[in-house]
Parts: structure tokens; sequence; C-alpha cells
């Protein structure tokens, strides 16, 4: 358990060191004493100050989102991709997803890719592979 001083917990509350000392004999701010000394938890002098409490730091996350535009794509090597990379979705919880928008007219196939990073690149390899193919 992290504790301050009457000295610290002044600084850190930006008040003098006799009125910090005043609110512990006054019992508004609880402290322990050791010695001659008075002791404050961190967690009482967050309390009183009006500090934000320790929070464990957040998780660090990276996400992707990537849209692939593929050209020249017809109708049936548009489905061979779409069942190719939806099959190698299939059943697994990958951290990844997948939508496709195609466009007949045009003959363009967009793969729009969402998620965790390795997932989303080991989509963008079959799609690499396909396409090179």
């Amino acid at each position: 358990m992290e504790q301050y001083t009457v000295e610290q917990a002044a600084a850190l509350l930006g008040l003098h060191v006799k009125t910090v000392r005043n609110y512990v004999r006054d019992g508004r701010l609880p402290a322990v004493r050791v010695g001659k000394r008075y002791r404050i938890a961190k967690d009482d002098l967050a309390a009183f100050g009006g500090l934000p409490p320790d929070e464990p730091a957040p998780r660090r996350a990276a996400e992707v989102s990537a849209i692939v535009q593929l050209d020249g794509i017809g109708r049936a090597e548009m489905d061979r991709v779409t069942t190719m990379v939806t099959g190698a979705l299939a059943g697994r919880p990958n951290g990844v997803r997948v939508q496709f928008a195609y466009d007949e007219e045009r003959a363009h196939l967009k793969v729009i890719v969402l998620g965790e990073l390795e997932p989303a690149a080991q989509v963008l390899r079959i799609v690499d592979a396909l396409v090179r193919a």
C-alpha cells in the first residue's frame, strides 16, 4: 500500500502543509501516525482530494479496417473468391469480419476487412493468393 507524508500530500493537493496537518488532526483526512509523523494512504488521499483512483491501464489493442478493390473480376471468379475467403473463416472465432460488395456491371469486387491485425492479415494473404492464381 502506497503512503504519503503530510508534505507529499500537501504538494499533491496543492495545499499548505499546515492545512493538511489540520485536516488530519480534525479527522477529515484519514492518516496513521508512525512515530512523530503521519502517513496518508494513497486511496484515502485520492478520495479526499477528489482525485481519480488508480485504474488499470487499458488493454492495448489495434484493429484494421481495409477495403480491397479487385478490378476485372467476373461473376464466376467473384464466387470463387468469396467462397474461399468465407470458407477459410468458417467455424473459427478469429477476430475478423469480412464483407463483400460486387458490381457486376463494372466487374469490381470490394472486400471489406475489419478486425484484429493478424486475422485481417491472413484474410488479405488469402485474397492475394486467389487473385494471383
